[in-house]
């Protein structure tokens, strides 16, 4: 059983890894980022200036997300982010390793019974990323079907929380659905999607 690091640093040979993992998904999936070129990105990703967002790549990476670069210089630049690049999840369905989770702790202590192990705002801070909002969820939507068998949590509004529901979304029908649910539900096809920005 390999150790896990509390100091939220990566060895040499794990970034290695991970850098090798993140540039051929890059490549491969060029419609979620053109005219970016991955040595940019890469420079961007300098141990020394990421720090410890490199570790939540790892973890997102770790937990099923396949984190991908869907931001563009242009947007960047647009919302004063200029430099900025933002990574999704972007695995088909939803993150196998962030699954059977409630929407926040709140909802967590709420269950009288069965309650869950973790919930997605608690997993996401720990990661290091943000959960998706609907528009951001959307946004991903454009560059392939994802969740057409799993559905992802989403960064819930303020107002439906206080009433102790959460929104949560999926692809079905050639459409994108946005539904809400109690925040205590937990579902073995339901996980949550983050960003983060490097």
């Amino acid at each position: 059983m390999t150790k896990r690091n509390n100091k939220k640093e990566l060895s040499p040979k794990q970034l290695e890894k991970l850098f090798g993992i993140l540039k051929a998904r890059f490549e491969k999936n060029m419609n979620r980022h053109k005219r970016l070129e991955w040595a940019k990105v890469q420079a961007r990703l300098d141990p020394a200036k990421a720090g410890e967002k490199l570790w939540s790549l790892n973890e997102m990476e770790r937990t099923g997300g396949e984190p991908d670069v869907v931001w563009s210089n242009k947007k960047a630049a647009a919302t004063g982010q200029a430099g900025a690049y933002i990574f999704y999840d972007c695995s088909e369905e939803s993150p196998k390793g962030r699954r059977n989770v409630c929407y926040d702790r709140e909802a967590q202590k709420s269950r009288k019974e069965h309650k869950p192990k973790n919930n997605a705002t608690d997993m996401a801070a720990a990661i290091g990323i943000e959960l998706l909002t609907e528009e951001q969820y959307r946004e991903l939507q454009k560059f392939g079907n994802f969740d057409t068998k799993t559905s992802s949590w989403l960064k819930t509004p303020t107002d439906i929380r206080k009433l102790s529901g959460a929104l949560f979304a999926d692809f079905r029908y050639g459409h994108v659905f946005v539904y809400h649910n109690g925040a205590e539900s937990y579902y073995g096809a339901r996980a949550f999607r983050g960003s983060l920005k490097v």
